[in-house]
């Protein structure tokens, strides 16, 4: 297996455009491309934090016929 590092632009398209140089024999090849992006400054939004709930509900019934009751609206 050969590892290939390269250094690539995307143009204003949108398009990824790579010519490599290798040392593989010709014929087809499979190829993974791992894409790490630049860091566009804008922040990532936080994703809610759901741990605050964990435990809050009490269940009041039977948890299987209302599961059953549920899946016969479908």
């Amino acid at each position: 297996m050969t590892t290939l590092r390269v250094r690539a632009t995307v143009d204003p398209d949108g398009r990824l455009r790579l010519d490599v140089p290798t040392q593989l024999p010709a014929g087809e090849v499979d190829a993974v491309i791992m894409v790490d992006a630049p860091d566009n400054g804008k922040p990532t939004p936080p994703r809610y934090d759901m741990t605050d709930l964990a435990g809050k509900l009490k269940w009041q019934g039977d948890a299987l016929s209302e599961q059953r009751r549920l899946r016969d609206e479908w």
